[in-house]
């Protein structure tokens, strides 16, 4: 048994804290009687009131939502699609460039993404708005939920999927019956850190955005400029509960699958 000194133990307790702990201020001042951020005058949750009254920041909130929704979803099917090419046809032609594009918004930054793709948007004549915002989401979301189903995939026990072929199942049938089932922890995993990667994306919306597509990023970034009220720490603190909740869930799923796929396993080979 591996015994932590008081270095190691001081060490990773002032790494959490310093990560942790503007969070936690964050949330506690969101509840501040006062306008001032710094100063605590008491527990109230007034500002959430004015939150929600606040008509601007609701419409960002509710693009914001709209986008993340919409590109996750397409992010997550083209994502799991192009796992599925580069994990089960290892051999075809452009097989690398294929790979090397899935993968450049990995290390790519964010800036050069942004600006490519509205000189891309400018060049076609396509209007920014919301739907070039949603794609330019995708564009970005995309590798990361190829890199979740891809970890996945590899693991995979083939065997399944060829069982289910010899007693007769078309190819699709299998992939929907069999394949999809057994990755859908993955998928869905996928599908978070798509979703929270477009709420907290910042740099690539503020290229991309045009009139009537303010994400609330953006929103916060240009209030934040002019100075930290408590509705952004009140705004602030409910996107952080709503990508807690998230990670909650989808780690639940994942485990709850994880644990029936090993109950499946031991009673097929307890029926041998």
């Amino acid at each position: 048994m591996t015994r932590w000194s008081r270095f190691n133990i001081i060490s990773v307790a002032l790494g959490f804290a310093f990560l942790y702990l503007p969070i936690v201020l964050l949330v506690v001042f969101s509840f501040n009687e006062s306008r001032l951020v710094t100063v605590w005058a008491g527990f109230s949750t007034k500002w959430y009131v004015a939150l929600f009254n606040n008509q601007g920041l609701m419409d960002a909130a509710w693009v914001t939502i709209r986008v993340a929704l919409l590109s996750a979803t397409i992010a997550t099917v083209l994502g799991t699609m192009a796992a599925l090419s580069l994990v089960r046809f290892t051999r075809f032609r452009g097989r690398m460039l294929f790979s090397g594009m899935v993968y450049a918004p990995l290390v790519m930054p964010e800036v050069i993404t942004g600006l490519s793709l509205l000189l891309l948007f400018v060049a076609i004549g396509f209007d920014r708005g919301f739907w070039t915002v949603t794609l330019a989401h995708i564009t970005l979301t995309m590798c990361f939920v190829a890199v979740v189903v891809q970890s996945r995939l590899l693991s995979f026990d083939r065997s399944v999927e060829e069982a289910a072929l010899d007693l007769g199942a078309t190819p699709l049938r299998t992939f929907f019956e069999v394949t999809l089932p057994i990755i859908a922890p993955a998928v869905f995993s996928g599908w978070v850190l798509a979703f929270t990667l477009s709420l907290d994306d910042l740099v690539i919306a503020s290229f991309t955005s045009g009139p009537g597509a303010t994400t609330l990023p953006m929103k916060i970034y240009s209030q934040v400029r002019l100075g930290v009220t408590p509705e952004i720490n009140a705004a602030c603190t409910l996107l952080i509960a709503l990508v807690t909740v998230g990670v909650i869930i989808a780690s639940i799923v994942t485990k709850r699958r994880e644990l029936q796929r090993q109950r499946d396993e031991h009673a097929a080979f307890a029926g041998r």
